[in-house]
């Protein structure tokens, strides 16, 4: 009998006893057969070796809202005095092995070492451009963050890092961390896996960050769908002041599109969601499908422009540069 090597718990809606799934979604699991078609059939666009970046050097402490972004999912949001950073990535591959696997093509828009303190990190899932253990002990060794995950990845960070302060929850699940500051987690279309075994043993999710003056929703990594997924987050919590929206890693469609939204999808989320502003994320760092490097963020701004949006409203983040709000 298979058995989930990272979590236990009563079966549920998207909980089938053993692996988390997208309930009433199109299965993101993919054949071998299909990742041989992949492989053997993409023409991957060629990518430069390394692109240039100015980094940012941080202030210590942010009364307003101030986002800078790191790189792909990485991004340092600071707000009513707290720091909190989503997914981070500072290791140079997205991968378990330091000598294969995508390498970031983009350096780390901030250096490690000018970090301010670190308050809070979320993390939205168990794939290697997300959950980055070689990070999560530096950050834990130099700052002891407050780290809030979906269920199932407290089992892969406490083995690796035993005296982290880790929140575990389910989807919609709220954590009130300071007197200032509560996450939930939000649904998303995802999957995720370490290795071979254990594919949708834990679970993926976005995050819905409330502030005193600010509502602030980063996705993680998610498909489109039928759109309702995003429909129902706006019911529930109405529309975010700022939203970081993931816009690359999309292509062939045939295999992504039941894993990772393409920028037409992400502005479809922008109205489904009447967010206010937003940022395009997961683009630009790790060449991880077949698109060429800029372009989700030509894509990006052809979607708005078709729909009639200010660009101004929804920009592809670039490394090393600070947007405020």
């Amino acid at each position: 009998m298979t058995r989930n090597r990272y979590y236990t718990g009563p079966s549920s809606d998207h909980f089938d006893g053993v692996r988390f799934f997208n309930p009433g979604q199109k299965s993101t699991d993919r054949s071998w057969r299909e990742i041989w078609r992949w492989r053997r059939t993409s023409h991957p666009a060629q990518w430069p070796s390394s692109v240039s970046v100015k980094t940012a050097v941080p202030e210590k402490r942010v009364d307003t809202m101030r986002i800078t972004m790191v790189g792909h999912a990485s991004l340092l949001i600071q707000a009513s005095g707290l720091n909190i950073l989503t997914d981070p990535v500072w290791s140079e591959r997205a991968s378990p092995f330091s000598f294969i696997g995508p390498k970031r093509v983009t350096p780390p828009g901030i250096a490690f070492e000018d970090l301010p303190p670190i308050d809070v990190v979320l993390i939205s899932h168990n794939h290697y451009d997300h959950l980055d253990i070689p990070t999560l002990k530096r950050l834990q060794s130099a700052h002891h963050p407050f780290m809030v995950m979906p269920l199932g990845n407290d089992t892969i960070i406490r083995k690796a890092v035993p005296h982290a302060r880790i929140l575990a929850g389910d989807w919609y699940e709220r954590f009130a961390i300071f007197p200032n500051f509560n996450v939930t987690l939000t649904p998303a279309w995802h999957w995720s896996a370490r290795g071979l075994l254990d594919r949708r043993m834990a679970l993926w999710a976005g995050f819905w960050l409330d502030f005193p003056h600010k509502k602030l929703w980063f996705a993680g990594d998610t498909a489109y769908g039928d759109g309702a997924l995003f429909r129902t987050l706006y019911a529930r919590h109405g529309a975010p002041d700022v939203a970081l929206i993931p816009i690359g890693a999309y292509e062939p469609r045939w295999f992504m599109a039941d894993q990772h939204i393409n920028p037409h999808e992400s502005v479809c989320i922008y109205q489904d969601m009447h967010i206010k502003q937003a940022l395009g994320i997961h683009w630009g760092t790790f060449q991880l499908t077949d698109e060429a490097i800029l372009a989700p963020q030509k894509a990006l701004q052809a979607a708005l422009l078709s729909a009639k949006i200010s660009t101004a409203c929804f920009q592809a983040a670039e490394p090393g540069k600070s947007y405020d709000y």
